[in-house]
């Protein structure tokens, strides 16, 4: 991969990294005004459907044989996006946003080593060595650093 390339997908990742607390505090604030988290999730939700919808027929829609193609339990990332939906926007309000944010973060470090040493769900593997180990150590002591 090119550097041009790497610097762009850090960039992309970065703002996205951004957008979750951001995301997060607008839906807790939906949540929170109509008391009802779930229905501030549906409709944060309902939008972004929306516009992931508006992209995809712009940018080329599969054939049905494509989707019908794609493993079923694939789909049920749906299920992991729906439940972070919903946890933050209940648990964010409540518990304050950096501490949900802190706790997703180290989360997704565990979950990220863990899908890379294995290989799963179909993406490249790279092993849990020694040097990973000290990394995500340090990034979550530094994450805790920045709670405190």
């Amino acid at each position: 991969m090119n550097p041009t390339t790497t610097f762009s997908y850090v960039g992309v990742m970065l703002l996205a990294g951004m957008a979750i607390p951001v995301m997060a505090a607008m839906s807790g604030g939906i949540g929170m005004r109509v008391g009802n988290p779930s229905f501030a999730t549906a409709t944060v939700f309902a939008l972004a459907f929306a516009i992931c919808a508006v992209a995809a027929a712009f940018t080329g829609l599969p054939r049905l044989a494509q989707v019908a193609a794609v493993p079923p339990w694939l789909y049920l990332g749906g299920l992991c996006v729906a439940f972070y939906g919903l946890s933050i926007t209940f648990v964010g309000p409540r518990f304050g946003l950096a501490n949900a944010i802190f706790c997703v973060l180290v989360g997704q470090i565990v979950a990220a080593a863990l899908i890379d040493h294995f290989g799963l769900f179909g993406t490249p593997q790279a092993k849990l060595d020694g040097t990973r180990l000290l990394g995500m150590a340090v990034m979550v002591g530094g994450l805790f650093l920045a709670k405190k």
